[in-house]
């Protein structure tokens, strides 16, 4: 209790009117979902608090990264342990003595302050957010260790995981008066957690359906829990129905076609909550404007921008498989990358000139040219639509006066704002690690000083432009690329050097989305921000820990780890995400963007889509000057629809179909004639799904597939698409594919 006193002010301190008119909050579902309600002498950080949120944030690291390396990359979010806790959390109000210890003391506490309470409730629920992201930093480890079998070192390695993910509290302070007090900026995917803490602690009467959101939630997660046993392991086919291929299973034409993980997917679905919600996330949560985008920008980029692509031969694209994130030699075979590289690490000139260019498949380079669209696509988004609000709120955020949002107001009168010394305090110290490692590791991270104060600028600029997206679409554009191409011309044929850069550019931009993300549902559940900070301060260092040695021990512990050319075929072992990861290394650090994208590339015309991108949104802005009746067209939101995409590879047809149809009919469909059912089931559904599916997978892992107990019949047997791989061109000669 003592933390919460010192956080809170007394009303007279307080210049805020809370009974205006604009009360009734902005958005929708906020109005619908969040409540108006503060109690600041709620206990908040108490001994449940840091045994439940401690023990929830490890569980959640190791799972994700132990699933990470797997082909459907299930995460396991922080909803998971949002609701398993609720119970603990009583038990421990029940019989945990009530006592008070070192009384009279600045350190005095007690282990029982009373009911398990909400605040405790979401700041368990902040630890476990920090175990549920992942630390990216991991894709360096596995690139170096794994794929390019050279040497990396746990200290240092730890020390990258470390600064990349608490680098970005610098731009959490500078920007949360732009990204979290405007209620405009309302974060959709907190309101599964704001739902699910109503669900989880109010209490209510049975709904006209018969069940209280608290049963309902029980009966989402047996269910989902009980159903996981097919798709996870009796009847893997679920995963990804691509019926179409069972028409004629040799035509290349045909699996081209209708194979969702390695095809165009049409027709294609998946019965596996793990297939839906793995790379977007839960469809659930996606408001509706943002899913249309991105199904107009997947059907414009699987069904039009590809087809027309590899049947013209754009790229030689015939040679090469339809759909691959893989990177190969002139005549179609797989690249040997390890052939081309040094003593030193770096590119072996002789080796490259006699092995040749790097080709990759006409798919890979069409969704890089949609990345670069993607990041020009957003600067001038902002500035068009967000420029003037992001002006005004930097020029009155330290004026009183500046409207704010009702939950803004609560917090403003009710707590202490945390200084911005303490988020600046955190970077300068994170500077010099940074600088530490850049000198004293320099043969194994290769990167220069100055390449991470260049990585800090890139990242500086681009989190508003992009927070603003995140924050109203629930989308974020990638900063991999821009980063990427950057450092490839300053600091080429280094590729550890690329892939430390672009994590420090990117991450720590996407970090403090999240913890902006965080201090937007403190807001939301009146948690006092002190305390907010000091939960993702612990929470983050906490994950970065665990996250580090579970990649280090499956690394040891499973064989031939992400190697597909030595795993059994069916194995779930094949690191999709980090095989993209690795081969952006090598397109970008190792042959660098001059051989790839410039003057020495076959690919230099995919330099065209950054103009492109630039001038998209334009041309909706005018729409909406030129037609103001026209009110779907300010829907377009061309960031999102251009970059829908840009997690493709890895994510497959079959994870977009799939998710586009569930979002489809949640975000538009039950929330437009079903609104109440909506309002307090929804996001019930999503953490239900979540929580049994996560379970289930742990259980079987656990108990089955870790000593390869395994099922061999037809329904495990894969998708059924066994050509859908292979090359069209004439006298290209691939294992296991026809010659023509």
């Amino acid at each position: 209790m003592r933390d919460n006193i010192t956080e809170m002010k007394s009303s007279s301190e307080s210049d805020y009117d809370l009974h205006g008119d604009d009360e009734i909050c902005v958005v929708p579902q906020v109005e619908l979902t969040v409540p108006k309600t503060d109690d600041p002498t709620s206990p908040t950080v108490t001994f449940r608090m840091w045994v439940l949120g401690i023990t929830a944030c490890v569980l959640l690291s190791f799972l994700n990264q132990f699933f990470w390396y797997r082909t459907n990359p299930l995460t396991i979010s922080s909803v998971s342990a949002q609701i398993a806790v609720v119970p603990i959390g009583h038990l421990m109000a029940r019989v945990l003595p009530t006592r008070r210890f070192f009384e009279r003391t600045r350190w005095s506490f007690t282990m029982n302050p009373g009911p398990f309470s909400t605040k405790e409730h979401v700041l368990i629920t902040v630890f476990a957010n920090s175990g549920s992201g992942a630390v990216y930093a991991s894709h360096i480890l596995s690139a170096v260790k794994l794929f390019y079998k050279r040497r990396l070192d746990f200290f240092p390695a730890l020390l990258v995981m470390i600064t990349t993910q608490v680098l970005g509290f610098g731009w959490a302070g500078l920007y949360r008066k732009h990204l979290v007090e405007p209620g405009e900026m309302w974060w959709p995917s907190n309101l599964v957690q704001v739902s699910l803490f109503r669900a989880l602690h109010e209490k209510e009467k049975r709904s006209k359906w018969g069940v209280t959101r608290n049963q309902f939630f029980v009966l989402t997660l047996i269910t989902s829990f009980s159903y996981y046993l097919l798709p996870g392991y009796l009847f893997t086919l679920l995963t990804t129905v691509s019926w179409l291929c069972w028409t004629s299973p040799k035509s290349i034409l045909v699996n081209q076609l209708g194979s969702g993980s390695a095809g165009l997917g049409i027709g294609s679905f998946g019965l596996d909550w793990s297939t839906i919600a793995s790379y977007l996330g839960s469809p659930l949560a996606s408001p509706f404007f943002a899913t249309a985008n991105i199904a107009v920008g997947y059907f414009l980029l699987m069904y039009v921008i590809t087809p027309l692509c590899y049947y013209l031969d754009f790229f030689n694209a015939k040679t090469f498989p339809i759909y691959s994130g893989k990177l190969f030699v002139a005549t179609g075979q797989e690249y040997n990358v390890r052939s081309i590289i040094n003593n030193e690490f770096r590119l072996d000139h002789k080796a490259y000139a006699e092995t040749g260019p790097v080709h990759m498949s006409t798919f890979f380079a069409v969704t890089y040219g949609l990345g670069f669209a993607t990041l020009t696509a957003s600067v001038v988004h902002v500035f068009l639509f967000y420029g003037k609000d992001l002006w005004n709120q930097t020029r009155g955020a330290l004026r009183k006066d500046r409207k704010m949002d009702i939950h803004t107001k609560i917090m403003k009168r009710n707590y202490k704002e945390v200084p911005l010394w303490w988020f600046l305090s955190i970077f300068v110290v994170n500077i010099a690690v940074i600088v530490f490692l850049c000198l004293y590791y320099e043969k194994q991270i290769q990167l220069p000083w100055w390449g991470a104060f260049l990585a800090c600028l890139i990242a500086l600029f681009f989190t508003p432009l992009v927070g603003v997206i995140m924050a109203t679409t629930n989308q974020a554009p990638g900063l991999n690329i821009i980063t990427e191409y950057i450092i490839g011309y300053a600091y080429p044929e280094r590729p550890v050097a690329n892939i430390c850069f672009k994590t420090y550019g990117y991450i720590s931009m996407s970090q403090s989305l999240t913890f902006l993300a965080d201090l937007k549902l403190g807001s939301y559940m009146k948690i006092p921000p002190r305390t907010m900070f000091m939960a993702q301060v612990v929470g983050t260092l906490v994950a970065v820990f665990v996250y580090a040695l579970t990649a280090w021990w499956l690394m040891a512990d499973i064989p031939n780890l992400c190697d597909t050319s030595l795993l059994p075929p069916e194995s779930q072992w094949t690191c999709p995400t980090d095989r993209v990861f690795f081969d952006a290394s090598v397109i970008w650090g190792l042959v660098g963007p001059r051989r790839m994208f410039g003057d020495l590339g076959e690919y230099s015309n995919i330099n065209w889509f950054f103009l492109g991108g630039a001038v998209a949104p334009p041309l909706v802005y005018l729409a909406t000057r030129v037609f103001p009746n026209k009110k779907w067209i300010s829907s377009i939101h061309m960031p999102v629809l251009i970059g829908a995409t840009a997690i493709m590879p890895p994510a497959t047809a079959v994870n977009f179909t799939s998710w586009i149809v569930m979002a489809f009919v949640f975000g538009h469909f039950v929330f437009k004639y079903k609104t109440e059912w909506w309002q307090r089931y929804n996001y019930v559904l999503s953490g239900g799904m979540d929580a049994g599916t996560g379970f289930m997978s742990v259980l079987l892992f656990l108990a089955l597939q870790r000593s390869d107990i395994m099922l061999d019949w037809w329904g495990n047997s894969g998708e059924g698409c066994p050509v859908a791989k292979c090359p069209t061109a004439k006298g290209v000669v691939v294992e296991g594919c026809p010659v023509f």
